[in-house]
């Protein structure tokens, strides 16, 4: 599909200097530019591009005034905002490159699920009884949604994701291949030294609104209730949620991060990277966590930042680190004094 400055122009609400009438079909990263795409210029570390590539139409701040000559094939437009207008640019072209409807005659559906206009679902996908797809979901192929799970308006599901019976997920969500939303929570009862009996998980998933899956990641049924994922929070590839976790809204978490059962997650939280939260513990809102720490008692302080294996006070941290890098230099002046003291 191919648009035209002018259209790109209307939309963004900017101004065009050059050809309203130049074309782009595809978008580049501005060193990358090529004949017939759409690019951008947001910063200043990048302006040295703009006046070599190639690309058709070049999207830049208000403010952006030109140094040297640009090509002449190079059309700008220029916004309030360059990333914020190119970002609202791919949401529009994610839209339509994702915007399918329609029932693959390979996909198994059962007859007494509900499914709602416009909705897609793909090939070798498995819609079990009392499923209820809302309008516009997306299911990609080879996808399995268990019984009497709901999955509201425009939510998309990309191939291989599984989600079992009684889950809920909500509107405008996305969820990455190879997830597993509802699969029984870690419940086992010690039975003598050596055996354990399992403790049967009959509770479900609740996802929010806005929210975002990365791959392969897991999020385990509760033992009786929800586990609970809230409204706008955005959860990396591979990471685990345990049963009767909750994540307040808006919190967001990277790569291989893990929550024991029974956490509650506050509000616009910032987690790192291979984090590991023990169980039953409560994490206040505004809480950011360092990448690789360890978090093992609750954090009640609105806002703290932490970092550590066992992780305490951010600061705290960084001073001891500095301290413990300097460990043996210090051992080495000990052991001189020890000499000098014939001890």
């Amino acid at each position: 599909m191919e648009f035209s400055a002018e259209q790109i122009a209307g939309i963004l609400e900017g101004e065009i200097v050059g050809n309203k009438d130049e074309m782009v079909s595809g978008l580049s990263k501005i060193e990358e530019g090529k004949k017939g795409t759409l690019s951008f210029l947001a910063n200043q570390k990048y302006e040295e591009y703009i006046y070599n590539t190639d690309a058709s139409i070049v999207i830049v701040n208000k403010t952006f005034e030109p140094q040297k000559s640009l090509k002449n094939t190079c059309t700008l437009i220029k916004v309030e905002d360059a990333y914020a207008s190119f970002s609202q640019l791919l949401e529009l072209y994610n839209q339509m490159k994702f915007d399918k409807v329609g029932l693959s005659e390979k996909a198994d559906v059962a007859t007494n699920s509900t499914i709602g206009d416009d909705v897609y679902i793909g090939a070798f996908a498995f819609i079990a009884e009392g499923v209820t797809l809302e309008k516009h979901v997306r299911i990609y192929p080879n996808c399995y949604i268990g019984k009497n799970v709901t999955i509201k308006e425009n939510t998309i599901l990309f191939s291989g994701v599984r989600i079992y019976h009684d889950c809920v997920v909500g509107t405008n969500s996305i969820i990455h291949s190879g997830v597993i939303i509802g699969s029984d929570g870690f419940g086992f009862a010690a039975n003598g030294n050596t055996n354990y009996k399992k403790i049967n998980q009959i509770g479900n998933v609740v996802i929010g609104n806005n929210v975002e899956i990365g791959a392969n990641s897991t999020i385990d049924r509760a033992t009786m209730g929800s586990t609970i994922i809230g409204n706008g929070v955005k959860l990396d590839n591979l990471i685990q949620v345990a049963h009767n976790v909750e994540i307040g809204e808006h919190t967001v978490i990277a790569a291989q991060t893990g929550i024991a059962g029974s956490s509650k997650i506050g509000k616009n939280c910032m987690i790192g990277g291979q984090v590991a939260i023990s169980g039953h513990l409560r994490i206040a809102d505004k809480v950011k966590i360092a990448g690789q720490s360890g978090v093992a008692s609750s954090i009640t302080e609105v806002g703290k930042i932490v970092q550590g294996p066992m992780a305490f006070k951010i600061k705290d941290f960084q001073r001891s680190y500095i301290i413990f890098k300097k460990l043996p230099e210090m051992y080495e002046t000990l052991d001189k004094i020890k000499k000098e003291l014939g001890s």
